[in-house]
């Protein structure tokens, strides 16, 4: 007869999720162990194993959990009625106020998925797409001359992201500018721009660009999320 889960399954394994991505924010994922995570849940090591069978399966139930938030997240806001420009103050404002409450695990997401197996990687980066195609289809309803050239158009919705990602880095919940105040910003300062921009002298730079010698290093392949 197969054992069945306890009533509070879900939501153990929920706070070990939780308990593992303020670790692994903190001090990295390669600096924390499994006996911390059953320590931090006030657990035992064997226990935790009931969980999870190691710390990378822990790993990656916090990234894509994460990831499908911030993707259900960013559907809900374009599913939103409203022109694009409203849009894009929907989806700022909802994926600012996940980054607050999940600012652990947004962390974590940007800073250890190479420590996942490359196969899980693939799947996660997968997952991410799915965010950046939300914020490419708002710059696209805002300025539709864009559809027709597409790595520009991503380009400019990274930039809008970039400005939201890294937030972490510097913001605070209780500092003097709120989430609500910062998606503000970034919306208005991103409209503000792009309603400006000459997508026409870009393009032609771009191309004439293509043909002139370039020598530099190859940077590595940015993820934003």
């Amino acid at each position: 007869m197969a054992r069945t889960r306890s009533l509070t399954y879900d939501d153990k394994r929920q706070s070990i999720l939780d308990r593992s991505a303020e670790l692994f924010a903190r001090q990295g994922f390669p600096r924390t162990s499994i006996v911390e995570i059953a320590q931090a849940c006030n657990s035992s090591k064997a226990l935790l194993y009931h969980y999870y069978e190691s710390k990378e399966a822990v790993l990656y139930d916090i990234l894509e959990n994460h990831i499908r938030l911030l993707i259900d997240v960013a559907r809900g806001a374009l599913d939103e009625d409203g022109t694009p420009r409203e849009k894009l103050h929907t989806l700022v404002h909802a994926l600012m106020d996940v980054y607050v409450v999940a600012r652990d695990k947004h962390i974590v997401l940007l800073n250890e998925l190479g420590m996942l197996p490359a196969e899980q990687q693939k799947h996660i980066i997968a997952l991410e797409n799915e965010v950046v195609d939300s914020f490419v289809r708002v710059v696209e309803g805002l300025r539709p001359e864009l559809a027709e050239n597409p790595h520009l158009r991503k380009a400019i919705a990274f930039a809008l992201l970039g400005m939201m990602n890294w937030t972490y880095t510097w913001f605070r919940a209780e500092g003097p500018l709120s989430a609500a105040d910062f998606a503000e910003l970034a919306t208005d300062l991103f409209l503000n721009g792009l309603a400006k921009f000459r997508v026409d002298r870009f393009t032609a730079e771009s191309q004439s660009s293509k043909n002139a010698p370039v020598h530099r290093k190859r940077p590595r392949r940015a993820r934003h999320v």
